[in-house]
């Protein structure tokens, strides 16, 4: 819906903690010539930056960016789609330099690669793009790229929208025979009549599928069979037995994610017994590939079974089969840290070949995703270290640097406020994401479909909603330490000095001079009357620089101060005590004053009335040497919208005395309406 869109893309703006610095290693580490790592950078951007509308790394690197071509410059355009998901209201002004001009041609790549990132902002929303696509699509004439683009758009914007004038305008472009254009046709035709089960749509694409020579054209149809009968379990065996027993093996493979898609979830032993067989007995490599990804979806509302099941198969002799136990285990226990799944990934990331490696990269980036362990020795940080070591190797295969930088991007996605999640809140199947990781699996063939991972993106957020649908200023605590589930410390370029420095060796000859020290010493004691007058001078001079240090402090303290209030985070009688206290030290008494307002900064936030956040932000302006840094408090306070991370929500819970609460109880992610326990009072809105 349009609120709940709104409502996240909100989220995602203001929470934005992107990493630009880690792009720019990657920039500079990777290849210069080669494109493919060139366009793994720009899709791994898009990725970090979904659903935030920051694109200030693409416009800080223009002239590098130019050098994307053909298709790589179709994928660039279409990450814009990615980054600026969501934002519909402006969505066709943000693409218009791209977008096809009437009477005007610029680049057919540009304009596809438009065309698609307009349907991935308007993804299963499409209502209001709906017929700029479609006439988009009549108008395309002859270009294969444009019709591609569209068609990809138009798939995405009204996924599951069963909408019969759409098909009929697909199926005409599929029947163009154009192996470009009908592939994206077929795959949208899929899209578009997703989970209906249609009998004529299914009848239609296996006939065509069955008469076109175009392979291209095969794979989509295949995808796009297995899409109709998303969700439909039993419905789909027929239609499974009859694919498995065709020739073509393109068509063998539709019918595993026919499962796949079928399946989703439920962990069927019927389905998993089927994919098995396939796995260890089809002729085809990517039948068996597409049989052991395929339990991973299967397999995904129970990703502790997953490892136990493809933990063989990883071990298989033939490398398509361990690719697919890889990316299996990476669909199915994404976002869990998973234990078992990791030392399972491991022996794979040295694995002799290298789209093994490649895919092993992936997976153990989409495991790890919104891993809160950020200590030097934890899985998160030596996952990050060897995907810098990849990038960075000279002698490394481009398959594997090209799923390196991909999965770094995974690793940060959406700002790193996102995570992929194939299940609801309560446990019920999400459509997109199933979609979504499902064609972003198809990325072996064809680049581009890299950008629908970002339809399986789920803000991990806590946004309380007051009843005009409207953010009061509400405050959650969280009852673990600030540092448990933290934001990634940020890149720094900043080598480590050594530990510790080496032992000082003593020579026989010391012993001698540290008599003659001591006998220098007393003579010296003689004299030390003479130096109380120069210690007396050094310590004034100290209590003015202090004096200095606090004085700034304040004036930097008071400008955050005066931000926070702005932005609704610190409330307005709590900045009038702050702004007191400052006021009262002005003169000679401001280190006093310093403290005084460092106190009642703590207090503020002991109550509940200061998130976390603002304190850390006011607090960090007191010069160290007025004292230790202070210390870590046990829990922390989070304010509205706030970032909630899946493994944090146990150890969330509501302030005493709070005026808002949940009206569904136990509710602590996600949109959470809440009731106004004292509605007569004005409320506090967040700007």
């Amino acid at each position: 819906g349009e609120v709940p869109t709104a409502l996240q893309l909100e989220f995602l703006v203001r929470s934005n903690k992107t990493d630009s610095l880690i792009l720019t290693n990657m920039k500079r580490a990777a290849d210069q010539r080669n494109s493919l790592c060139h366009s793994a950078i720009v899709v791994a951007h898009a990725i970090m930056s979904a659903g935030t509308t920051a694109d200030a790394f693409l416009r800080d690197n223009l002239e590098w960016l130019s050098r994307a071509t053909n298709w790589a410059k179709f994928t660039a355009t279409a990450t814009l789609g990615v980054i600026h998901r969501g934002h519909v209201k402006q969505a066709l002004s943000l693409l218009a330099p791209y977008l096809p001009q009437a009477g005007m041609s610029a680049s057919p790549f540009s304009e596809g690669g438009a065309l698609f990132a307009l349907g991935i902002i308007h993804a299963n929303n499409g209502a209001p793009i709906r017929s700029y696509l479609l006439d988009a699509l009549r108008n395309a004439g002859t270009s294969e790229v444009v019709q591609h683009g569209c068609a990809l758009g138009i798939g995405i914007a009204s996924m599951g929208s069963n909408d019969d004038e759409l098909y009929e305008e697909l199926k005409a472009t599929l029947f163009n025979d154009s192996a470009v254009a009908g592939e994206a046709a077929a795959l949208a035709m899929g899209l578009v009549t997703l989970g209906s089960g249609s009998a004529k749509a299914i009848d239609e694409m296996l006939g065509y599928a069955h008469d076109t020579s175009h392979e291209k054209i095969i794979r989509g149809l295949a995808l796009a069979i297995a899409l109709t009968m998303y969700g439909r379990e039993e419905e789909a065996d027929d239609l499974v037995t009859t694919l498995l027993h065709d020739k073509d093996p393109i068509l063998r493979y539709g019918a595993m994610y026919t499962i796949a898609f079928a399946y989703a979830c439920t962990a069927s032993n019927a389905a998993l017994r089927r994919l098995l067989h396939v796995a260890v007995s089809d002729v085809s490599d990517d039948v068996r590939r597409a049989a052991v990804i395929a339990i991973g979806f299967v397999l995904a509302a129970n990703p502790n079974q997953c490892p136990k099941v493809v933990k063989l198969l990883a071990e298989s002799y033939n490398p398509h089969v361990r690719y697919g136990s890889a990316m299996a285990v990476g669909v199915a226990c994404t976002g869990s840290a998973s234990k078992e799944a990791l030392e399972l990934l491991a022996p794979m990331l040295a694995d002799p070949v290298d789209y093994v490696r490649q895919g092993a990269l992936l997976a153990t980036s989409m495991v790890l995703m919104q891993c809160s362990d950020h200590r030097e020795e934890g899985r998160a940080a030596e996952h990050r270290k060897h995907l810098q070591k990849v990038v960075a190797d000279k002698h490394e295969d481009t398959m594997t640097k090209f799923g390196a930088i991909v999965a770094t991007g995974l690793l940060d996605a959406g700002g790193r406020n996102v995570s992929i999640s194939l299940l609801s809140k309560s446990s019920s199947r999400v459509m997109s994401s199933i979609v979504g990781v499902g064609v972003f699996t198809h990325f072996w063939f064809w680049h581009p479909l890299l950008l629908f991972v970002s339809l399986a993106f789920h803000p991990t957020c806590a946004v309380g909603l007051n009843a005009d649908l409207a953010m009061p200023v509400w405050r959650l605590k969280s009852n673990a330490p600030p540092s448990a589930f933290a934001y990634p410390p940020p890149t720094s370029n900043e080598k480590k000095e050594a530990a510790h420095a080496a032992p000082t060796a003593v020579l026989s000859t010391s012993a001698k001079a540290s008599k003659a020290a001591k006998s220098a010493k007393a003579a010296a004691d003689s004299a030390s009357a003479m130096e109380v007058d120069k210690a007396e001078e050094e310590k004034e001079k100290k209590a003015r620089e202090a004096e200095k240090e606090a004085k700034a402090a304040v004036e930097a303290m008071l400008g955050t101060l005066k931000e926070l209030n702005e932005r609704g985070s610190v409330s307005a009688s709590l900045a009038a005590e702050l702004t007191r206290l400052a006021e009262t030290g002005e003169g000679e008494d401001t280190t006093r004053a310093l403290g005084a307002m460092a106190g009642a900064i703590e207090a503020a936030h002991a109550r509940g009335d200061l998130a976390t956040a603002a304190r850390t932000a006011m607090r960090k302006h007191q010069p160290k040497a007025s004292g230790e840094e202070p210390a870590e408090p046990p829990f922390s306070i989070l304010e509205n919208p706030a970032r909630v991370l899946r493994t944090q929500e146990r150890v969330i819970s509501l302030l005493p005395n709070s005026r808002y609460t949940p009206v569904a109880k136990g509710r602590v992610s996600g949109i959470i309406m809440l009731t106004d326990q004292t509605p007569d009072a004005e409320q506090e809105l967040l700007p």
